[in-house]
């Protein structure tokens, strides 16, 4: 693709990739990489709750457990692929059917192929951006509801986030709730493990963790692992052995995933975003995740026991009585409107109203997401440049799969062509977090099909002025300076077109 020609936006779409959709989208997702990270770290240590590390060391019993045999693997995959599905007919039909379908609408969705030759860029709007008051009202009109309230607070990085995670362990007086797509075995997932393990003698502690999600990871072993150190075979017997946590796995229909991220604290307390429990997003990655209180958890805390009735032995009976005999808990509280999103078969809140605040921004949009292959999301941001709007995006120098990797050079270079600033972040970022003219959306969700229609995912958004202003001063403002701006066209070549035919499948 060269500056100056006319570009075609893969037309990925074109051919439906189905079978690899399916098989790469979980072996995707956030799985752990064997990616080099800056760690300094002393193996299997967590912070206590008056913040000093202490080793956290399992007992030499269980250190039996620490392999991961193939027998015990493909055991695992199994019960995630076949047998637990196949207890749940209905909503792995359901799966099914939705996959199938979007993946024909896209398929033959005009959009799928559009040039994009260069024109010429205007000047930036001078405008004042969206009115978000009306914007607000739009957003109820896309999701069905209105917003709930609440406060957040970032945390950005594993330093900021883990030290309070285990605080709010260490303080919990009558319940823990852990929906998660990876809980690793790793040595610093291991510990964390062996705290949730002791917590349970005092308080009810409940982990919901995605099957095959946490399988793959388990398979991995961080490069910033130090020499010796040790870590749990599969996390999930591990979690219950010798001990009151409850564990339940999220079954795998046609390789779908729980991309959610979620741990809800005494229900009065939610930490929501992008981090998985382990060793890279604790010390090696950039990430990013919100502390979340008031009436909003109520809604983050009804995800959560959907999800988990959903993983229990009544299945999509017991999901469905959920559904109609609990409520969110709505109670009255203070704090400013705060909204959850979510993505689930049939429901693309998150691709909806991100997609729709694109095509509404009049002034700018700050975009950071390391999996970005979504064409609609591609062509919309384009259409705002080409409007005067801002637009810059940050993608990270290296990933952990080569499949967006590849196709992240092909984004890059086709954002770069269009006018749009594109900045490459040193190191992998995993943050998932966008601003268009003062509404923010973040949380799990990528810019790739497997995130927008297919996997459940759960953002939050807000148009707060403070609360966006935090956003932009702890992470944007600085990523923007960190990263490398782009000035010529990154190196192209046709393995990079194929993995971008590829990842817009996923």
């Amino acid at each position: 693709m060269n500056p100056g020609s006319d570009a075609a936006i893969p037309a990925a779409r074109a051919v439906p990739l189905t079978a690899i959709t399916l098989i790469a989208g979980l072996l995707l997702g956030c799985a752990t990489a064997d990616e080099p990270g800056n760690v300094a770290a002393t193996s299997g240590t967590i912070p206590d709750s008056s913040g000093r590390e202490r080793l956290a060391r399992p007992s030499e019993r269980d250190k039996k457990g620490y392999t991961f045999p193939v027998l015990s693997a493909g055991v695992a995959l199994f019960h995630t692929l076949v047998s637990k599905p196949a207890a749940r007919p209905l909503s792995s039909l359901h799966r099914l059917v939705s996959f199938v379908t979007s993946t024909t609408f896209d398929t033959l969705d005009p959009d799928s192929v559009v040039l994009t030759g260069r024109a010429p860029v205007p000047p930036l709007s001078q405008g004042r951006g969206m009115d978000l008051a009306a914007w607000e009202e739009r957003l109820d009109e896309l999701t069905g509801r209105a917003p709930s309230k609440g406060t957040i607070r970032f945390l950005v990085d594993g330093d900021e986030f883990f030290p309070r995670l285990v605080d709010a362990v260490e303080g919990a007086e009558r319940s823990v709730d852990i929906r998660i797509y990876i809980f690793d075995n790793d040595d610093y997932a291991t510990a964390f493990a062996d705290r949730l393990k002791r917590r349970s003698e005092d308080v009810k502690i409940r982990v919901l963790v995605d099957g095959l999600g946490t399988l793959i990871a388990a398979g991995a072993t961080p490069e910033s692992t130090p020499p010796g150190a040790v870590g749990a075979g599969w996390i999930a017997d591990y979690l219950e052995r010798d001990s009151d946590v409850d564990v339940r796995v999220q079954s795998n229909p046609w390789l779908t995933g729980d991309h959610t991220k979620t741990i809800v604290v005494d229900n009065e307390v939610a930490f929501v975003g992008g981090m998985n429990i382990g060793r890279e997003y604790r010390y090696d990655w950039h990430d990013l995740m919100m502390e979340v209180r008031g009436p909003v958890v109520g809604d983050i805390d009804h995800g959560f026991r959907l999800a988990w009735r959903r993983a229990g032995f009544l299945g999509e009976f017991g999901y469905l009585a959920e559904s109609l005999w609990s409520s969110v808990g709505r109670e009255a509280g203070t704090g400013y409107a705060v909204r959850m999103l979510v993505t689930k078969p049939w429901n693309s809140e998150i691709f909806r109203t991100q997609l729709a605040a694109i095509r509404n921004a009049e002034r700018y949009i700050y975009i950071q997401n390391p999996y970005f292959s979504d064409d609609k999301i591609l062509i919309a941001l384009i259409e705002a440049r080409r409007r005067g709007v801002d637009v810059r995006v940050i993608l990270p120098f290296r990933g952990d799969n080569k499949i967006m990797d590849g196709s992240n050079v092909v984004v890059a270079n086709t954002l770069f062509q269009q006018g749009v600033r594109v900045f490459i972040y040193p190191g992998f970022s995993h943050v998932k977090a966008a601003i268009f003219d003062g509404w923010a959306c973040l949380g799990s969700a990528n810019l790739d099909k497997m995130s927008l229609r297919v996997n459940e995912e759960m953002n939050l958004a807000t148009s707060h002025p403070p609360t966006v202003a935090a956003l932009m001063a702890q992470v944007f403002d600085v990523d923007f300076a960190k990263s490398a701006e782009m000035t010529e066209p990154l190196p192209q070549n046709l393995g990079h077109r194929l993995a971008a035919l590829i990842a817009n499948q996923l």
